[in-house]
């Protein structure tokens, strides 16, 4: 079947922007062999939202060469906050679609450890970026705007952990969304055998509303006995149309965390996909949403069973005011012969105004007797039991509903592993409930 696509830019476009950055000739195959999917394949299909009408791929112009000279010093305030200035290493900064600083410890260098920007390490580690690129975990003919993204990437990350080596300290990369060209992110993060490794991103937005797109694409590996941590908080400005994939692969006895500050103000479709491949994996996926204004938000979080024994947990909070609406699609799936697993999800919203939305949907597929599973869902208003005691106690009503509000999403926030980061999501918290 095929569908009627219209397309920003043609194939002679994806050919010479792939020559135009020097990319080796598998990827320039694989550029367009994508190219030629996304007029044949569908939309993905997220429950109870519709989004046919949204626009994931129309824009004027696909890489901005806007980028501030004098390096990271030279961003604005709200970035910097972000970044330990003193001591900027193992940090990756990209504006809009430009790499602007990149550093890595001489430490980890000399251990093997590979962290520079996507586009340069097609060029200079291809062989092991095209071992892990789009074929384990998200493929480009998944739907139409995976094959959009294997076509058109222009920006993203590419961290790599040799076998052995544990990193101690987080790994961190920053993301600018300024001018209406569409940011179009790959990151790849792969942690080989018996390695271990935080990774923190920020999506920022320095303008409050905007016209343009973004396609996010992350693969996460987890090798044998391998531990990943993967921490990210974006804040899109009102007006960007976010498709947003995360997947992993869990190895055998691996391990994939993921603590995800999602405060976009437009329009955002997510998924969250963890595959527990090896026996004895796990994997553990914590959410923290708020919802404002007139946006329409859908975030997906699965985790599919393999291996035996594998242990999969989803916790999803949101909040949601105004005219917004977010929903919560929970999957645990155990598959036939991952024995002696356990698939455990919580979802819950929390709606601060009477025309706001929240939907929670739990789902269990159980493929397997021994095994167990449970969910459990909520959506509702301010406890007015929790509400009458706090202000018994003297505190006024809307710092006490601020109070449990910050309370309802605190079990992820703690988890973001960065001080700077952490602190901008509780402001940014802050800001959108006040």
């Amino acid at each position: 079947m095929t569908i009627d696509v219209q397309n920003p830019f043609d194939q002679k476009y994806v050919e010479s922007f792939s020559a135009g950055r020097s990319e080796p000739e598998w990827l320039k195959t694989f550029r367009l062999n994508a190219y030629e999917r996304i007029s044949q394949l569908e939309l993905p299909k997220p429950d109870k939202t519709k989004i046919d009408k949204w626009n994931f791929t129309r824009f004027t112009e696909h890489v901005s060469e806007k980028a501030p000279a004098g390096g990271i010093e030279q961003l604005p305030e709200k970035v910097k906050s972000l970044i330990d200035l003193e001591n900027a290493k193992n940090l990756y900064v990209q504006y809009d679609q430009q790499p602007i600083y990149a550093s890595l410890s001489k430490e980890l260098a000399d251990q093997g450890v590979i962290f520079t920007d996507i586009l340069t390490a097609v060029r200079e580690h291809g062989d092991l970026v095209k071992k892990y690129f789009m074929t384990e975990a998200v493929k480009a003919d998944d739907h139409r705007l995976t094959a959009f993204h294997a076509a058109l990437f222009n920006g993203g990350a590419f961290l790599y952990i040799p076998k052995n080596v544990q990193v101690e300290e987080p790994v961190q990369a920053v993301y600018i969304h300024d001018e209406n060209a569409p940011l179009i992110n790959h990151v790849l993060v792969v942690a080989d055998d018996n390695s271990s490794v935080t990774y923190v991103e920020n999506y920022i937005s320095l303008r409050e509303a905007s016209d343009g797109i973004v396609n996010i694409v992350s693969e996460v590996i987890a090798n044998t006995n391998a531990k990943i941590v993967y921490g990210a908080v974006e804040t899109l400005a009102k007006g960007v149309t976010a498709y947003v994939n995360r997947r992993g692969v869990a190895g055998k006895d691996a391990s994939i965390q993921w603590a995800l500050g999602l405060m976009n103000d437009g329009n955002t479709v997510s998924e969250n996909v963890t595959l527990l491949v090896g026996d004895g994996s796990y994997g553990d996926t914590k959410t923290v949403v708020v919802g404002r204004g007139e946006q329409t938000q859908n975030f997906t979080t699965k985790v599919i069973h393999f291996g035996k024994a594998s242990e999969g947990f989803i916790l999803q909070h949101g909040v949601v005011k105004d005219k917004s609406s977010v929903v919560f699609n929970g999957i645990g799936k155990i598959e036939h012969g991952a024995s002696k697993s356990n698939a455990q999800q919580e979802s819950r919203v929390l709606m601060l105004s009477e025309k706001a939305r929240g939907d929670a949907n739990p789902i269990l597929l159980i493929d397997e007797d021994d095994v167990l599973a449970g969910h459990a869902a909520s959506v509702g208003r301010v406890d007015p039991i929790q509400l009458y005691y706090m202000m018994s106690r003297g505190i006024p009503k809307a710092e006490a509903e601020r109070l449990i509000i910050h309370g309802f999403l605190a079990p992820v926030v703690n988890q973001l592993p960065i001080e700077g980061v952490k602190k901008q999501l509780i402001e940014v918290i802050e800001r959108k409930v006040k």
